[in-house]
């Protein structure tokens, strides 16, 4: 496949995207392809460990091919949007559970489906260049790939403050908010990769990596405890105007480009996560509640026009005055019965 180099180096399971012209978006052909290789190196001895990458600088990945989901979604067809989230979020609880370590090098843009290939391993690999975010309330989603389960563990409230916001980490950002673990200088990537190739061994990644620099979102966690200490959408916006700080003023510029709907259920989604009961199955099966339903009852297919097919950037989007009923965040949470999301692999 071209969009994408699968193979055995020494002993790591190699996999590489190599689209960049595309910012080595995922297509779901992709997708499979990836489960594929993970499962047959799972019980494969001459494999001690797998290593995701990408070609060119600009991205490791910048999110999921959507424009096959918005030209099946605008005739009716609400299936194949379906289908292809429960086989990206199979792939997604694979690589967090996976028994052996998954090593990912996360260069330039990492957003959102690209969150859930490279943020969900042993080893999260950043650098001067990573960019990590999840912009899905921007098209009418709620953080997904398994990114609610992040932004629910991240520290205090700076999960609402990053789903609602798409607010992009820097690399020492994502080492704080716990989507990355290692920051390494870029230029040091090829040694290390191939000293793991070489050995089968993590070790390699303590004696490369630094002291990351000091992370800006760190140093905004107190303003962001306070502003998003709310149990519903309505109370962090009443808390950002309230406020009136340049800060405050930011926070409410940004989540003004964002499906109103989409931030209440992220919100809600993250309230209701939190706790001892907490894991990668549950997160999933909350974030495919609402993509089940996002192009029949949500914005998604309002937001993939105004961003990607119009790029007029100026969707239609329910509840645009941000007044979201109760009512409408738990219709897209509500458990799916039998649709519910089924994480076994059907042949």
């Amino acid at each position: 496949m071209s969009d994408i180099s699968i193979r055995i180096a020494g002993r790591a399971g190699r996999i590489t995207l190599t689209r960049p012209q595309a910012l080595n978006a995922m297509t779901y052909d992709m997708c499979l392809a990836i489960e594929d290789a993970f499962d047959a190196w799972q019980d494969d001895d001459a494999v001690d460990l797998i290593v995701l990458d990408a070609i060119g600088d600009r991205a490791f990945c910048s999110g999921g091919d959507i424009a096959e989901l918005y030209a099946t979604g605008t005739k009716g067809d609400y299936a194949y949007g379906q289908k292809f989230w429960a086989d990206e979020y199979r792939l997604n609880a694979k690589i967090f559970t996976y028994p052996k370590p998954v090593v990912s090098f996360l260069q330039g843009f990492t957003m959102g489906g690209g969150v859930g290939l490279g943020c969900h391993g042993s080893h999260r690999i950043v650098g001067e260049t990573s960019q990590i975010a999840m912009p899905e309330c921007g098209i009418g989603l709620l953080p997904d790939v398994g990114g609610t389960l992040m932004l629910a563990l991240a520290p205090g409230r700076v999960g609402e403050y990053l789903g609602t916001t798409a607010t992009r980490m820097s690399g020492e950002d994502a080492i704080f908010a716990g989507f990355a673990d290692s920051y390494i200088p870029q230029g040091k990537w090829p040694e290390v990769i191939g000293a793991l190739e070489a050995s089968g061994d993590v070790s390699a990644i303590e004696s490369a990596k630094i002291e990351p620099p000091a992370s800006e979102l760190a140093g905004l966690q107190d303003q962001i405890d306070t502003l998003y200490d709310g149990e519903s959408l309505g109370d962090v916006l009443n808390n950002l105007r309230i406020k009136d700080s340049p800060f405050s003023q930011d926070c409410l510029k940004k989540m003004s480009r964002m499906s109103p709907l989409a931030m209440a259920s992220t919100i809600e989604a993250l309230h209701r996560l939190r706790g001892p009961s907490l894991s990668i199955e549950k997160a999933l099966d909350f974030e495919y509640r609402f993509t089940f339903r996002a192009m029949e009852h949500g914005d998604f297919l309002e937001g993939i026009r105004a961003a990607i097919i119009d790029k007029d950037r100026n969707p239609s989007w329910q509840f645009a005055d941000m007044n979201v009923p109760l009512a409408a965040v738990a219709k897209m949470l509500q458990p799916l019965g039998q649709d519910a999301l089924k994480l076994e692999k059907t042949i």
